[in-house]
């Protein structure tokens, strides 16, 4: 499901590659759904986000399809995308929220997700943040450590309420994907390994304020292979039955998220490949099933325009300078990730080059796309970055004091601004109304 028109490999472009049907061309002209990206270039400015509710709609439903025979909770990872009308109209069609942090759980509750829905993870929940979930009655905490669990349990006592946790199991899963976005290994930060989570439930069953009703897996991100699910929800079944024998009610199975999606050549499997894989794990529990999918709702789903300042040719190289930069989108920086870029008007009438696409910041590491082999960019062209619905605007930052970009959700033909472009003016605000005066 890529928008990419460019592979890095190729020799020459490829003006009838298939884009998604949320992405296409009108003419000459890229829309997403029935607006015009050209359009919403020049109305609001560059950078710019741009959501297709459509595409992030249809993803949902393939995943409450796909795994309707366990009553799935959809729990959509928030800090994939935290764009509050997006989180409001996911909510709307039946989705929760997986939440790992005090602003991911206030922003869930703002755009109308049912507490009953909503589940906290996180390494380094503060007793605030367990203040804050166990006030709003939330379905369960992921514990992740025993000092995380007894410290839930003394903040339960004081509120005079009872927490319901999943213990997270660290089953030493390769997910086969890269090492940063890796979490389900042994030598993870995340979780508790089988030994260590089987003594964290016996004594979660004895804290008179807690309860455990669940179990918590998370193997990684962007995988496409559904190998590694198959051995986690292998594990962790075996596992619910030895829980139970505690004294535990388990009816909870939350298995992350982490599905991949298409960016570049991948060929990641879909929720209903992976519900036929780890099917006969599921019905041998008896589980509700919690599922925390984030990348694969959104990432698709959005795209970051920018506009070509110049072309700058030396030696070696072919620059592309454009207004976007790595504080707009920090994947391909962070993690050297390969993102389409496309010619919004289209352009398969020049000629083809080999060019770096690169930002203003002054970090060698600024770059968008390398070595990408394209219809030759000149000043004031229109680009778009495509999947870049996903940990795009979330780990987006104001380094060089730049702006943070605008979005826009688009619905059919109808769009609206749903964040303001960032100015200098809001991105002094907290300086300029912070107490001036020594202490």
């Amino acid at each position: 499901m890529k928008l990419a028109l460019y592979h890095p490999h190729a020799k020459d472009y490829d003006s009838d590659s298939v884009m998604t049907d949320y992405y296409h061309r009108k003419g000459k002209e890229l829309f997403c759904e029935d607006v015009s990206l050209r359009i919403l270039a020049e109305k609001y400015g560059t950078p710019l986000f741009v959501y297709s509710l459509g595409s992030a709609r249809a993803s949902l439903k393939r995943y409450q399809e796909a795994f309707k025979k366990y009553d799935p909770i959809i729990a959509y990872a928030v800090k994939a995308n935290p764009c509050l009308e997006l989180v409001k109209s996911l909510a709307a069609e039946g989705c929760g929220a997986d939440v790992v942090s005090g602003g991911e759980l206030d922003r869930a509750l703002r755009a109308g997700v049912p507490p009953s829905k909503i589940v906290f993870a996180g390494v380094g929940k503060s007793t605030n943040e367990m203040e804050a979930g166990l006030k709003a009655g939330i379905l369960m905490f992921n514990v992740e450590s025993i000092p995380e669990l007894q410290l839930l349990a003394d903040k339960a006592k004081s509120l005079g309420k009872t927490a319901p946790v999943a213990i997270r199991i660290n089953p030493d899963v390769d997910p086969r994907t890269h090492a940063y976005i890796s979490t389900g290994k042994k030598e993870s930060k995340f979780g508790l390994d089988i030994r260590a989570a089987m003594e964290a439930y016996k004594l979660a069953v004895e804290l008179p304020h807690i309860e455990p009703i669940g179990l918590h897996c998370h193997i990684g991100s962007q995988i496409t292979l559904t190998s590694p699910f198959v051995q986690a929800a292998e594990k962790v079944s075996r596992l619910i039955s030895e829980i139970r024998e505690l004294g535990a009610d388990i009816k909870f199975l939350d298995l992350g998220g982490g599905l991949g999606i298409q960016y570049d050549d991948e060929e990641p499997p879909t929720p209903a490949d992976m519900a036929n894989e780890i099917g006969t794990f599921l019905d041998a529990i008896g589980c509700r099933l919690v599922l925390e999918p984030g990348r694969s709702m959104t990432g698709p789903a959005g795209v970051l325009l920018t506009r070509v300042h110049y072309v700058k040719i030396t030696p070696v190289n072919r620059y592309v300078i454009v207004d976007a930069a790595m504080n707009d989108l920090a994947r391909p920086a962070l993690y050297d990730a390969y993102h389409s870029v496309d010619h919004i008007t289209e352009s398969s009438d020049r000629e083809t080059t080999k060019c770096d696409i690169v930002g203003p910041i002054c970090e060698t590491g600024d770059f968008l796309a390398r070595g990408r082999v394209m219809p030759v960019p000149v000043r004031d062209d229109l680009l778009s970055i495509g999947c870049a619905g996903a940990y795009g605007m979330a780990m987006s930052s104001n380094y060089n004091i730049r702006g943070r970009a605008a979005e826009i959700l688009v619905d059919g033909s109808k769009h609206k601004l749903v964040r303001l472009r960032e100015t200098y003016e809001d991105i002094l605000k907290t300086e300029l109304e912070a107490p001036n005066e020594w202490n």
